[in-house]
């Protein structure tokens, strides 16, 4: 197998890891939060923690590697628009998603902090839950535009142009 074809798996999978844990990640915490279990809500805090950790994060850093390694090996410039958009794309979702990692963190110690003394989940919880929400729609919507243009490749202008 070509060095080309082994980079192209691992962008496959890495972004199948990136999208598949994050979005099953916040689908299970966006349900758990609406559960009425602060057990619940721990126990899915600490695993959409432990995931981001395991698989996000390191399927986040293969992506842009693996995609500039394909894009310089198979000839493709930077400036070609359907890779600036995915770019600039990418850059929107990874900017959501690093403050939704730290909300991730404070929201599963506050849950098990609530479960540990049998309490209500303060304020703050919701709060960050709200945030944490707010921030997950446009990084999913970017990514499935990412996912548009890096499958379809169109023919794209420049706004400006």
């Amino acid at each position: 197998m070509s060095t080309y074809l082994i980079l192209k798996t691992l962008h496959v999978l890495s972004s199948v890891f990136l999208a598949g844990v994050g979005f099953g990640s916040a689908y299970y915490l966006f349900f758990a939060n609406r559960s009425n279990s602060v057990a619940a809500q721990a126990v899915v805090g600490r695993l959409v923690a432990r995931a981001d950790w395991v698989f996000t994060t390191p399927a986040g850093f293969i992506q842009p590697i693996t995609g500039f390694a394909l894009m310089h090996m198979a000839g493709w410039k930077m400036s070609t628009p359907w890779i600036a958009w995915t770019l600039v794309l990418y850059v929107l979702a990874g900017a959501c998603w690093l403050p939704v990692l730290w909300l991730q963190l404070r929201m599963k110690n506050m849950a098990e902090q609530a479960v540990a003394s049998n309490s209500a989940l303060p304020a703050l919880y919701w709060r960050y839950a709200r945030w944490w929400e707010a921030l997950g729609y446009p990084a999913f919507v970017a990514m499935v535009i990412i996912y548009f243009l890096m499958v379809a490749k169109p023919n794209l202008p420049w706004p400006w142009q």
